[in-house]
């Protein structure tokens, strides 16, 4: 716990810093089993968006991995923790106008609210949406072969694999659920994109 620390404000607030970048920042909350689709539809969002001139930067689990959480395991408390710091990151984000994109399994709801609850405390939008793929689906997909490592007992000690040994908690209330074995990369960024411009952020 940090002490003898004291918040100083900024000389510009939210409503100049949204009048002078012309862009309300959201961050776009992407949940799901590993290989659901996420990271993919992460890229492809990212890429369509800029390509819209918008400002819009992507976090992604793994590649949070090599860095700011490289000291994280994956049992619970550090699953907890790994959430936590990209929740304070994503809303740091999203105040300076930027639309981001998070793709982080984030297995526990109350992860997941308190994500939530950050961003609204601070006033900032926050959207989840719901990458939806049954477990079979994932299996078969299983690009990094972890599926078939986790069914083989191969991953063990602190590494609880979501899914398999580990719970993966979903969405009861997502604003945006995506089946991505019925709907392809293409058609999960347009869903997106239309909740964005139908609420104001593109």
């Amino acid at each position: 716990m940090s002490t003898n620390i004291t918040f100083h404000p900024g000389s510009v607030d939210s409503e100049e810093r949204v009048s002078l970048t012309g862009q309300r920042g959201v961050t776009i909350w992407l949940t799901g089993l590993s290989a659901s689709g996420k990271s993919t539809i992460a890229c492809a969002l990212e890429q369509h968006l800029l390509h819209l001139h918008k400002y819009v930067y992507r976090l992604d689990g793994d590649n949070i991995r090599f860095g700011l959480n490289k000291d994280l395991g994956f049992d619970e408390k550090s699953r907890n923790e790994n959430i936590r710091r990209i929740s304070e990151v994503s809303k740091l984000f999203t105040d300076s106008s930027c639309i981001t994109v998070t793709a982080f399994i984030s297995p526990y709801r109350a992860d997941r609210n308190l994500a939530r609850e950050l961003h609204q405390t601070a006033s900032l939008p926050f959207l989840e949406v719901f990458v939806d793929a049954p477990l079979s689906v994932v299996e078969e997909r299983d690009p990094k072969g972890l599926y078939k490592k986790a069914r083989a007992g191969e991953i063990k000690g602190t590494w609880n694999f979501t899914g398999i040994s580990a719970p993966y908690e979903p969405p009861e209330n997502a604003e945006i659920h995506i089946k991505t074995h019925e709907t392809d990369v293409e058609g999960s960024v347009r869903i997106i994109t239309e909740y964005l411009a139908k609420n104001g952020f593109v």
